[in-house]
Formats: C-alpha cells, structure tokens, sequence
C-alpha cells in the first residue's frame, strides 16, 4: 500500500506489516444461535474452560467494581506476590501481561532487532510468526515431526545471530508435548545467548508422566523464561492476565517495554481469587481428562485421525476439506476451529459432556 505526496511515491507501512493477515478468532457463539435462530451455539473453537471462572474469582470482581473508576496497580504487585510465592521465586522474577500473548510480543519487542533471528515451530502458536514479521525480525519456522516440536531441528536452526527460541509445550495446535529429557538436553545444549521462551499455556491440562514441568528445569539455563495464562484451566480469558516467570535482568528490561496499566484491577483480582479455588481446577482438569478420553475414542470410530493431546483441545485429520464441514457444522450450531494453512484439519475445544453430545451428533449428520 503507498501514497503519493507531491508526487513522490511513500510506503505507507512495512512490507512485513503489508503480508500480515488479521488474527481470526472463533467465531462468537451468540453470533452464530442469533444467525440461526436457536437458543444457543456450542463454541468449541477457541480453547475456553467450558465450566467458567472461579466463584471465588466472580466474587472478588464484584468486590472490585466500585473501585473502577482507579486506575490498576500498574506493577500488579499482590498477584505478582502471590505467582513469586506460588513457584517458589522472588518478585523481580515475575511479570504481568496482558494475557501471555503480549508477553510474547513484548519479548521480540525487547530483544530483537532486524539483525537477530528467532527459532519457533510450524505449525505452533501463530503469534510467534506474526509478532517476528511485525518487527521485521528473521525466523525460522521448523517444521514438526509427527505433530510435535522436533527439538534437535530447531537446535539445528539456531545461528550466531539467534536471540529468542519459543517453544510450546504442549502445543497449540496439535496438543502434543515434548518430553522431560529432550527438553532438559535442548536447555542444556543451546549456546547461552539464545533466550528460550517455554509456553506453557495448557501446562494445566498436561498428565503424561513425561511431562516436564518448565518451572523446574529453570536452574538448567540461564536465559529461559516460562510463560502462564489465566485464559485457560482458570477460566479467565475474557480479562486477558498471564505471567512471565524468568531471570530478573531479562523481565527488567521487558518491563521496561510494557505499557503502564497493562493489566486491569479486575483481571488482578479475580487472578488472585482464582489461584486459592483448587477445587475448581481440579474439577476442571478432570472433566477435561474424561472428556477428552471419550472424544478421542468417538472421533476415531467415525474414521477421523485424531492426534493424541495434552491439552483441552484436539487437533484432528478430516482426510478431506475441512471448510465445508466446518460451514455445516455452524449451520448446525457448533463452532469448530479451522485453520487456511492446514485445509484438511481442524481444531476441537474439548467441552462438557454436553456440549460433546451436541458436536458428536452434529458430526454424524455432516460426516453421513
């Protein structure tokens, strides 16, 4: 795109900017009941607790609301308290942002220019390529093997001029893992310039006995940072809060990027609440893990390849276009998540048991 003034002929953005396609998120459940004309949609698209917050977070939101008109605590300093305490690390260890998704930004953002290169894997979170090509920073996206991050191809990527490598585990979109002794080899065998970001959004969701936990690992390397959310087993997406858990000279210079306030009053304490109701995330995990269990199994008997997963959700293999289904399923009021880079698969949030009985039958009349 350019302008002409005074007949000289300016870009008007980057060509990185130029290439970018706009995030496409899941297409709202209300939208889709209104289009219809039925009470209600299933969304299974997005990777949302199906069971909601915590009561102990709604609460403390209530308490909250007559304090609006404040501005947030801009150093989140009770819920950076309580996240120090809860792994065991001091607060110049921790960091707020605006979901994990801005703290992946603000990563790039700090450490990279031009002259650096990143290492991620493809497909992955799609917020790595996008924020690398927002600031004009190389990258090289690594192919998976068998829908998991392939680690010693990755190392092979890294070059003299690699600053930042991220890594989710489990990953979006597959749902696979990678496991303790790989991870802990990469951290160990990376030259130690490199900062590894270990996303760890669905870390809740993860129950294989190989799953390693990056909190523990973080006495392996120096430069590693673990990202968390509250979008997900919390149920607090809608407020937008993650954490950054990594060396106080990295998160120093981080914060030194972040916008004040960049986390609300309302998003702090219901994450605060939320971090004290074990009972909801234990209930939360289990009907995940059931559900999750029963999905694989239904799937598969209608001839579907389904990726085993870690996480809420489950990467799935149509053998066929995905775009047509995914346009009947929403015409039958179940929202699934397609992707353009990967036609014939599909996404599937793992939902309640109800919410899976509306997608298996609906799944059934597409799939006949």
């Amino acid at each position: 795109m350019a302008a002409d003034y005074a007949g000289v002929r300016m870009t008007l953005v980057t060509p990185t900017i130029a290439s970018l396609r706009p995030y496409e998120p899941g297409k709202p459940a209300e939208e889709v009941a209104a289009e219809l004309g039925i009470a209600d949609a299933v969304k299974l698209a997005s990777n949302e607790n199906p069971l909601g917050p915590s009561p102990l977070a709604v609460e403390a939101m209530k308490r909250a609301l007559t304090d609006v008109h404040r501005y947030p605590d801009a150093r989140a300093h009770r819920l950076r308290e309580r996240l120090a305490a809860r792994h065991g690390v001091g607060m110049p260890e921790v960091l707020t942002g605006n979901g994990s998704n801005e703290l992946l930004e603000l990563v790039v953002r700090t450490f990279c220019t031009a002259r650096h290169h990143v290492v991620f894997g493809e497909p992955s979170f799609v917020v790595y390529r996008m924020t690398c090509l927002a600031q004009g920073v190389p990258f090289s996206a690594v192919p998976l093997r068998d829908e998991t991050h392939d680690l010693e191809a990755m190392a092979a990527a890294v070059t003299p001029q690699t600053r930042v490598m991220f890594i989710a585990n489990p990953n979006n979109p597959t749902g696979t893992h990678v496991g303790r002794a790989a991870l802990q080899n990469l951290l160990k065998s990376l030259p130690p310039e490199v900062i590894v970001v270990v996303d760890e959004a669905y870390v809740d969701y993860a129950d294989a006995s190989d799953y390693p936990d990056a909190m523990g690992l973080r006495g392996l390397r120096d430069r590693l940072i673990v990202l968390r959310t509250f979008s997900k087993i919390y149920g607090l997406a809608a407020l937008r809060v993650g954490y950054a858990v990594g060396p106080a000279e990295l998160l120093d210079y981080i914060n030194r990027v972040r916008a004040p306030f960049n986390v609300g009053t309302l998003g702090q304490v219901a994450a605060s609440a939320a971090l004290d109701d074990r009972s909801h995330i234990d209930t939360s995990r289990l009907v995940n893990r059931d559900q999750r269990a029963r999905l694989v199994v239904e799937l598969s008997r209608f001839g579907l390849r389904v990726v085993p997963s870690q996480a809420n959700f489950l990467y799935v293999d149509f053998g066929q276009a995905v775009e047509p289904l995914y346009e009947r399923l929403l015409g039958l009021g179940v929202i699934i998540r397609p992707f353009g880079s990967l036609p014939m698969c599909a996404r599937i949030t793992v939902g309640t048991a109800g919410d899976n009985d509306r997608l298996l039958e609906a799944l059934g009349e597409v799939l006949r």
